[in-house]
């Protein structure tokens, strides 16, 4: 019986439009900088400082100069913006070319974005071929305690969804070592945000994305409806009239393990005529 997950339910146009959208506004959003930053934090966990890296993660995943002060003197090939030019779906759906090959890079870097990839273990895996031997890779991603207000809010007012669910770390865990990682380290931290009125919250939370949730309701909200969503969230203010909702921040490190050589089975058989023969052609003693 296979153990391979199901595929993640996410609408994959809806999570690259707000991939190509972000990498197009050239500045990150604050929450992606300050995952950045913190994520930098962690390198100290590496011995040897990386000398090729590649970021995946584009101008949506803060400054390049949080990596490079973390990484002083690495090439670091920022690679995670699509190619100009051409269709806006060509341009999304095409690889930013890099200047590190397969099985080149020290460190991979990847920030917000994991969150956005419809086949997680499918990722994972493409990173890893890109990671050279005992090369590491570090991500941070959005978990599922994410705006868990907001979904409770939608779940009481019979709204549908806010959000594509997102996967916990413990799975993320296990996804890396399916995908061929070694001693993946995973942890997580809830950033509480505040919003001084429920219009600067809608803002920022389409800043960082969009609701890519294949079941979301699928027609078209009313200006009465956003009336009562506003509504909704003005009624969350606390007595400073600030609107808290809660992100949960996971991030992981792990190191490219050996390549796994072919499975062998530990049962061997042979046909009844290939017995026979191999009877009659022993040598005799």
């Amino acid at each position: 019986m296979s153990t391979s997950p199901a595929p993640r339910a996410l609408d994959a146009r809806t999570a690259q439009r707000v991939q190509g959208r972000q990498q197009r506004a050239g500045a990150a959003p604050w929450l992606h900088a300050e995952s950045a930053r913190r994520l930098a934090e962690r390198l100290v966990v590496f011995r040897q400082a990386p000398r090729r890296v590649l970021d995946l993660s584009g101008s949506a995943g803060g400054p390049a100069s949080v990596l490079a002060e973390a990484c002083p003197g690495a090439q670091i090939d920022r690679a995670g913006a699509p190619p100009p030019g051409g269709r806006w779906w060509q341009r999304l759906l095409t690889p930013a070319p890099t200047a590190l090959a397969d099985g080149e890079a020290d460190l991979l870097w990847s920030v917000m974005q994991l969150h956005w990839a419809a086949d997680p273990p499918a990722l994972l895996a493409d990173w890893r071929r890109r990671l050279a031997p005992q090369g590491a890779l570090m991500f941070s991603t959005l978990g599922p305690g994410t705006l868990d207000e907001l979904r409770q809010l939608y779940s009481q007012a019979g709204w549908g969804s806010p959000m594509a669910p997102l996967v916990d770390m413990h799975d993320l865990g296990d996804m890396l070592v399916a995908a061929g990682y070694e001693g993946p380290v995973m942890d997580q931290e809830t950033l509480t945000l505040t919003w001084s009125s429920p219009e600067a919250l809608l803002a920022e939370l389409r800043e960082l994305g969009a609701n890519a949730d294949p079941a979301r309701f699928s027609g078209l909200r009313t200006p009465s409806w956003r009336q009562r969503l506003l509504d909704a969230l003005s009624a969350r203010a606390d007595a400073q009239g600030r609107i808290a909702l809660r992100l949960e921040l996971v991030y992981g490190h792990a190191i490219r393990g050996l390549d796994r050589g072919p499975a062998v089975s530990a049962e061997v058989r042979i046909g009844l005529d290939d017995m026979s023969a191999m009877l009659r052609n022993r040598p005799k003693r």
